[in-house]
């Protein structure tokens, strides 16, 4: 169902009716797959661009430009355009045509930014951490956990830009579901702003969900038998993605909030309801991460202790050793000397009572350390 288009580079925006050069649309193709770094096989960072009225789809593509005057001429719809690691010169025509502030144009396109909400104007700026579970069939002190990207959202009165950038959180899908439920869509750009939301956040609580397995196999193996020879790097690398994946969703708890609660411009009330489950779910999420890290050092100081206590226990074990060795290593020292004038030097008991003082002396030794749990 979703068309992708081609999006032809500015050259010379200096000169009067350059925007008409800036996003001219080819004909319809079948969707494709635009994962970086593959990047779109129609030449651009188009991924899509799309009308839409009442909530309905509206047929055709054409020329971007006019798709927009048509849109602000009827006072009806808004457009939708997807972009995927764009260019700084793919982009300045589409910041002139729609009058996006420079600050946030540059933050679009530089991308590795932290979640957050400005405006500029009647114009919203939204910055989402997208993160996606890597599978992995062990996990090891070098293993992926989690893989993040970013998705920038200009929202205004009648259009939603959508910047992506990452492998993963395509939007074909949502735009699809979106699609399909026409009374939604048809509250604005607002409504595609809350559904983004909620997608980024479920994915929040999906890769929670499966870092949760991976920590109950680390604590398992670190409570097990051989606890002690556990891999302790297994644990700093869960604590490493967990901070990836805490970087992703503590800091969108404020520009959610404020969707939820304070009045903006180009939300409507309504849609504010909707952030307010959003919003639930994500300080689900972030209790969810607050938890694993604390249970992350209690598995990391139980394995410390472990180790320390398999420590102690070899000391013992070889302490008790040497000293069943010492009794017969003390008397071949002494009649190792060769003196000629010792005691029992040359009677004929000698060395069979020797032999057995030794052999009596190491069995005590021996069973007193086994009764105190030494050996």
């Amino acid at each position: 169902m979703s068309m992708a288009g081609n999006l032809r580079k500015v050259r010379d925006l200096s000169r009067v009716g350059s925007l008409r050069k800036v996003a001219r649309l080819t004909r319809r193709r079948p969707r494709v797959d635009l994962s970086h770094p593959a990047r779109s096989p129609l030449g651009s960072s188009v991924v899509n661009c799309v009308t839409y009225r009442d909530g309905v789809r509206m047929p055709g593509g054409g020329d971007l430009v006019d798709m927009v005057e048509r849109v602000r001429k009827s006072g009806h719809g808004f457009v939708w355009l997807g972009l995927h690691e764009p260019t700084d010169r793919e982009f300045a025509g589409i910041a002139e045509l729609f009058d996006l502030h420079p600050l946030a144009v540059e933050d679009a396109v530089e991308a590795h930014q932290r979640p957050k909400l400005e405006r500029y104007g009647d114009t919203l700026f939204a910055v989402f951490k997208t993160v996606c579970y890597v599978e992995h069939e062990q996990l090891t002190a070098t293993s992926e956990v989690v893989d993040t990207g970013e998705i920038m959202m200009f929202v205004g009165r009648d259009f939603v830009i959508t910047v992506r950038h990452g492998r993963h959180g395509s939007l074909g899908p949502l735009r699809e579901e979106l699609e399909a439920d026409p009374q939604q869509l048809a509250k604005g750009p607002a409504a595609v702003l809350h559904a983004i939301a909620d997608h980024v956040v479920d994915d929040y609580l999906n890769v929670t969900d499966a870092v949760q397995a991976d920590i109950d196999q680390v604590e398992t193996d670190v409570f097990a038998e051989n606890g002690a020879r556990a891999d302790p790097g297994r644990i700093y690398q869960l604590k490493r993605e967990l901070l990836e994946l805490k970087r992703a969703v503590v800091p969108l708890a404020r520009p959610v909030e404020d969707l939820a609660t304070r009045p903006i411009r180009v939300v409507d009330p309504e849609i504010q309801a909707y952030f307010r489950d959003v919003l639930d779910h994500l300080m689900r999420a972030k209790e969810q991460i607050a938890a694993f890290d604390e249970l992350l050092n209690s598995i990391l100081q139980a394995h410390l202790a472990q180790v320390t206590v398999a420590q102690n226990e070899d000391m013992r074990k070889i302490t008790a050793w040497a000293a069943v060795i010492a009794v017969p290593t003390m008397v071949c020292g002494v009649y190792g000397m060769n003196f000629d004038h010792m005691p029992e030097l040359h009677w004929r008991f000698g060395y069979p009572l020797v032999i057995t003082v030794i052999s009596v002396a190491c069995l005590a030794l021996y069973r007193g350390f086994r009764r105190n749990g030494w050996l």
